[in-house]
């Protein structure tokens, strides 16, 4: 990625807003996602048992979830001179089953200095949204990013 595809802290502002591309969640995701967590837990995993759960169905992994928009959300947007994800607030409204298609809005909600004159921070509030335009989760990021000329 070339240096000026970057966008650094003195660019992103207060209000910008991001849509991502929509991806389906697979049941292969949810396989796989089991056995690199280790979380074989039987609402992810067991067919038959979930047929009878509140749900219907075996649902995906909520970090599963996190970790789908976290990539979703950077092909709908230009990429920000990222230095670290510093923290999350974040909450799991509603289940994300197999087949399930879903997209990330976001927005940028905040924009500090701080007393590194190289970098500053970018808050983003996040939605996921499924096919039917329900939030399944939401929530802020703090990300770290590199002021132009450091």
């Amino acid at each position: 990625m070339g240096e000026n595809e970057r966008r650094y802290f003195e660019e992103i502002q207060v209000g910008e807003e991001y849509v991502s591309p929509g991806r389906t969640v697979t049941e292969a995701d949810i396989v796989m996602f089991a056995g690199l967590s280790g979380d074989y837990n039987v609402l992810h995993t067991d067919a038959e048992f979930m047929k009878t759960s509140i749900f219907g169905e075996r649902i995906a992994h909520g970090l599963l979830g996190l970790a789908i928009q976290s990539g979703l959300l950077t092909r709908g947007m230009r990429p920000y001179a990222t230095l670290a994800l510093l923290g999350l607030r974040w909450k799991f409204k509603g289940p994300i089953k197999i087949g399930d298609t879903i997209r990330v809005k976001a927005r940028v909600s905040d924009k500090r200095e701080t007393s590194k004159k190289d970098r500053g921070i970018i808050t983003l509030e996040r939605q996921v949204l499924n096919q039917r335009g329900e939030v399944v989760q939401d929530g802020e990021t703090d990300v770290m990013v590199e002021r132009r000329g450091g």
